[in-house]
């Protein structure tokens, strides 16, 4: 699991409010959050509740993972994973994982 980094997430708040061309007073007054907490937030000094972040990320009008990651976490699908692994996985284990699929393909196309 990845480690939040505080510093990060206000910095990311921080561009996100200057992409509005607003000030930290602005932002304080649209999320009802002090512009002393704003500023701590901003510099990643002070950690932030749920609803606190909440409230920003919907002033901001921005996706919570951006703020968090600096991009949109995708949810992999089972098929991807599986295929990660695959991709990850030595010559014999991709060799049994072929097998497994080619076994549950036939057994499948026997029952129709």
């Amino acid at each position: 699991m990845k480690e939040l980094n505080y510093a990060k997430v206000g910095a990311r708040i921080r561009q996100a409010r200057k992409e509005k061309g607003w000030s930290r007073d602005v932002l304080a007054k649209k999320s009802g959050i002090s512009l002393y907490y704003i500023g701590h937030i901003e510099r990643g000094t002070r950690r932030m509740s749920m609803d606190t972040f909440v409230n920003l990320c919907r002033a901001l009008e921005t996706n919570a993972d951006v703020l968090l990651w600096g991009n949109i976490q995708k949810k992999l699908t089972e098929e991807q994973k599986i295929q990660r692994q695959m991709e990850q996985a030595d010559d014999e284990s991709y060799s049994m994982y072929m097998q497994m699929i080619r076994s549950v393909a036939d057994i499948m196309i026997n029952q129709s």
